[in-house]
C-alpha cells in the first residue's frame, strides 16, 4: 500500500512530468542524433532472417528482413511467390545496393527514412532459400490476406479498401489517389487509429458483456492487432492508452487522460527514440493532446462538432502538414464533414462485415466507388493555399503559441498563428538573389532558373525515363512548392528526347505551366503532344532573364537541333547547349563570341561533344554535368574529362554531386551541391 501512495503521489504531480520532458529531450538526442548507427555487416554473402512486411510495387516486390539487424530487400521478377513468404525465415543471396540521399531539396529522403527505421542495409536478392515456416501469428495474418484475396478476387477497388480498413496496408492505393485524398484532406481516415480502435473495444465491449476477464481480453486483443498492422503509431498510442487506463483503474490510481496520453508517449520513446521522427506519431499525438485540451470546446450538434475538431486538428497539425506537402485546402475542413461519417460509420463498418460476410461486398463496392467519385470531384475543385517550407524557428513559436492558448485560453492566438503562417509565406518573396539549379534528373537533363523575389521560373528541359510509372518531376514539382512557387512561367525544350522531354506532359497535367518553347525540328509524337496542349509560345518576353536560342543549325539530327540557351545575370553568361555534337559545337566557334562562365556541356558529357577546342573558346568558372549514376551509357566519357582536366577546368556531375545550385549576387556567387 505504501509503494502504491508513493507511486500515485510521483504520477499525480506536475513535476513528474516537467522531469520526463526533459529526460526524454536528452535521450531522444542522444540516441538518435549524438550516437550514429551503421551495419554490422557491410559486405554480406547472405542475409538471413524473418520475412516480415512485403509490398507488391510496379517492378519489384521490397520486404524487410529482421534477422540480426534489419534489411530492405528488393527482388526483381515474378516468379517467386512472396506472398506465401510472409513470416517465414529464409536465407537470401544477392548485393547491396546503395541507399541515397535526396538529391533534389525538400523530397523526400529515403536514406533518412530507412535509417530511422533502424535500416541500414538496401539488398539487391537474386536467391531465395526458405529455412524455417511461419509462427501462429504470422499464419493468421496470412490467412487474412487470403480471406481478402478470395473474397475480392478480380475486384481491385474492394481489395484496396478491405486491406485499407482491416490490415492498414495502402500498397494497393495508386499514387493518385494518394494525391486525391491527401490534397482533400481526408488521408487520415486511411490510417487505423482511435477511430477505428474504438469500435474494435465497442464491439469487444458488446460481445463480451459478461465475460469476467473482458479488459484483459480486449488489451490482449489489440495487442495482437497492432502486430497486424505492423505496429503504427496511431495504433500503439491508442492501445498503450488503453492498457495504461485500465491499469491505473485497477490500482486506484486517479490521472487525468493527458497524462495518461503523455505516459504512453513516453513508453514508446523509450523503446524506440526514433519514433519521434515518425510523422504517424507526430500526427496521431499532436492531435490527441489538442483535442483532450480542448475538449470543452467541441460542443453543439454532430456536424458542429466534426467541425470543431477537424479546425483543431489541422491548426494543430499544420507545420507538419506544411513540411509535408507545402499546401492547404481550404474545403478540408468542410469535406469532412462529409467523408468523416461516410467513412466512420458506414464504410468502415461495411468492411469489417464483409470481411465475415462476404454477400455484402457489391453493397460495400457501391459506397466505395461513391467514395472515390465525390473525391475526385472535389478535387477538381479544390481551393488550395501555397505555403513555402517552414523554417524550425517558425514551428517553434507556432507551438509555443498553441501552448499560450492551451494555458490561458487567448482566443486571440489563432490570430497569431495566422500571422506566423503569413510570414512564412512572405519569407520567400523578400528574397532578391538569382537561383540556377542544375536537378539531379538521373540519366537525363533538367535545369531551373529562378529570379529574385521568386516571380519568375524558367525550366530548361524535364528529364523523363521510358518507365511509363516512374516520374522524376514529382519531386520538381515538390521542390518548387516547398520554395512557395506555384507556376512555370516558361519551359524551354532543348529537343525532343525521351530524357529531356518526357516529364513535361506529366508536368502540364499536375502543375501550372505558361509557356512552352520547341526546337524548330520536325516534330516527334511526344512533340506533337506537348504543341496540342496549346503553351507553345516563341515569342516570351522574359522580364528578369536576358536570354536567347543561338541555334540556327536544323538538322535531320534530333541532338544537333536542340535549342542552346544563351543566358545573362548579372555579369555572368550561361549556356545550356542539350545534346549538340562537336559538328554544332564548331559552328558556334566560328558564328559566335561567347563567353560561358557557366557552361552545361552537352549531351551528358558524351565524348560526341565538348571537344578541346571548344572548351578552349570559354572563359569558364565552372562546367556541369548532367549524368545517371551506373548508367548505361557510361557517361561522362573518359575523353571528355581528359579535356576537362587538360584545361584545368573545374567541374560537377549530377552523378557525385546531386543537384547542383548557384546563388547568383550582383559581385559574387555561392556553388551548393545536394550530394546522394
Amino acid at each position: 500500500m505504501l509503494y502504491l501512495k508513493k507511486l500515485r503521489t510521483i504520477l499525480q504531480s506536475n513535476w513528474f512530468y516537467y522531469f520526463l520532458i526533459i529526460f526524454l529531450i536528452i535521450y531522444i538526442f542522444l540516441n538518435t542524433i549524438v550516437i550514429r548507427y551503421e551495419t554490422s555487416n557491410p559486405n554480406p554473402d547472405y542475409l538471413e532472417g524473418i520475412i516480415t512486411d512485403i509490398n507488391f510495387n510496379a517492378d519489384n516486390i521490397s520486404f524487410i528482413l529482421k534477422g540480426g539487424e534489419k534489411a530492405r530487400c528488393v527482388y526483381y521478377g515474378n516468379d517467386i511467390n512472396f506472398a506465401d513468404y510472409l513470416g517465414k525465415k529464409v536465407r537470401v543471396k544477392g548485393s547491396i545496393i546503395p541507399i541515397y540521399n535526396n538529391t533534389i531539396p525538400n523530397t523526400f529522403n529515403y536514406q533518412k527514412y530507412l535509417y530511422n527505421k533502424r535500416i541500414y542495409l538496401n539488398y539487391n536478392v537474386k536467391e531465395v532459400e526458405i529455412l524455417k515456416d511461419e509462427n501462429l501469428f504470422f499464419k493468421i495474418k496470412k490467412l487474412i490476406y487470403q480471406r481478402i484475396d478470395g473474397i475480392t478476387k478480380n475486384d481491385n477497388l474492394s481489395k484496396t479498401y478491405l486491406n485499407l480498413f482491416i490490415l492498414g496496408n495502402k500498397d494497393y492505393l495508386s499514387e493518385d489517389l494518394k494525391d486525391i485524398y491527401r490534397v482533400n484532406g481526408i488521408m487520415h481516415l486511411f490510417a487505423i487509429s482511435g477511430m477505428h480502435i474504438s469500435l474494435f473495444i465497442l464491439l469487444l465491449n458488446k460481445i463480451l458483456k459478461n465475460f469476467k476477464f473482458k479488459k484483459g481480453f480486449i488489451i490482449a486483443f489489440l495487442g495482437f492487432y497492432s502486430f497486424l498492422v505492423n505496429f503504427t503509431a496511431s495504433v500503439l498510442r491508442v492501445v498503450l492508452f488503453y492498457s495504461l487506463k485500465y491499469l491505473f483503474e485497477n490500482l486506484q490510481i486517479d490521472l487525468d487522460n493527458q497524462k495518461i496520453l503523455f505516459l504512453s508517449l513516453t513508453i514508446i520513446l523509450l523503446i524506440e527514440p526514433f519514433m519521434i521522427y515518425d510523422i504517424g506519431l507526430l500526427y496521431s499525438y499532436s492531435i490527441a493532446f489538442a483535442l483532450l485540451f480542448f475538449k470543452e470546446k467541441i460542443t453543439g450538434n454532430y456536424l458542429q462538432r466534426i467541425f470543431k475538431i477537424s479546425f483543431i486538428a489541422l491548426t494543430v497539425s499544420l507545420p507538419i502538414a506544411i513540411n509535408m506537402n507545402y499546401e492547404i485546402n481550404f474545403l478540408s475542413l468542410f469535406l469532412n464533414l462529409l467523408f468523416v461519417p461516410l467513412v466512420s460509420f458506414i464504410i468502415f463498418p461495411l468492411s469489417i462485415i464483409t470481411f465475415i460476410c462476404s454477400p455484402l461486398l457489391p453493397i460495400l463496392k457501391v459506397f466505395l466507388t461513391l467514395l472515390e467519385s465525390l473525391n475526385i470531384f472535389f478535387y477538381n475543385y479544390r481551393l488550395t493555399l501555397l505555403i513555402p517550407k517552414m523554417p524550425i524557428i517558425l514551428i517553434v513559436l507556432y507551438y509555443l503559441v498553441i501552448l499560450i492558448i492551451v494555458k490561458y485560453h487567448k482566443s486571440k492566438g489563432i490570430l497569431i498563428l495566422t500571422f506566423i503562417v503569413f510570414v512564412n509565406v512572405l519569407i520567400p518573396k523578400l528574397d532578391n538573389n538569382y537561383y540556377v539549379y542544375y536537378l539531379d534528373v538521373g540519366q537525363g537533363d533538367s535545369s531551373l532558373l529562378i529570379s529574385p523575389h521568386k516571380e519568375e521560373v524558367i525550366m530548361i528541359d524535364t528529364g523523363g525515363t521510358f518507365k511509363d510509372n516512374y516520374h522524376i518531376s514529382k519531386n520538381t514539382i515538390t521542390f518548387l512548392k516547398s520554395l512557395g512557387i506555384n507556376k512555370i512561367d516558361l519551359l524551354i525544350i532543348s529537343h525532343g528526347d525521351v530524357d529531356h522531354a518526357k516529364e513535361t506532359l506529366y508536368l502540364l497535367d499536375k502543375f501550372r505551366v505558361n509557356n512552352i518553347i520547341l526546337n524548330h525540328n520536325k516534330d516527334n509524337n511526344l512533340e506533337k503532344k506537348i504543341r496540342e496542349s496549346g503553351k507553345v509560345n516563341d515569342k516570351y518576353q522574359s522580364k528578369y532573364f536576358s536570354f536567347q536560342n543561338i541555334n540556327d543549325y536544323l538538322s535531320a539530327n534530333e541532338n544537333d537541333s536542340s535549342i542552346i540557351t544563351y543566358l545573362k545575370i548579372y555579369n555572368y553568361s550561361f549556356l545550356f547547349l542539350g545534346d549538340i555534337s562537336k559538328s554544332i559545337e564548331e559552328n558556334l566557334i566560328k558564328d559566335y563570341n561567347l563567353q560561358g562562365n557557366f557552361l552545361k556541356l552537352a549531351h551528358h558529357g558524351s565524348k560526341t561533344s565538348s571537344s578541346e577546342e571548344f572548351l578552349k573558346n570559354f572563359k569558364i568558372n565552372l562546367a556541369i554535368i548532367s549524368s545517371g549514376r551506373n548508367n548505361m551509357y557510361n557517361h561522362p566519357s573518359k575523353e571528355t574529362i581528359e579535356n576537362l582536366e587538360k584545361l584545368n577546368i573545374k567541374y560537377l556531375n549530377t552523378q557525385t554531386s546531386g543537384t547542383i545550385l548557384l546563388k547568383l549576387r550582383k559581385n559574387d556567387y555561392i556553388v551548393k551541391e545536394y550530394k546522394p
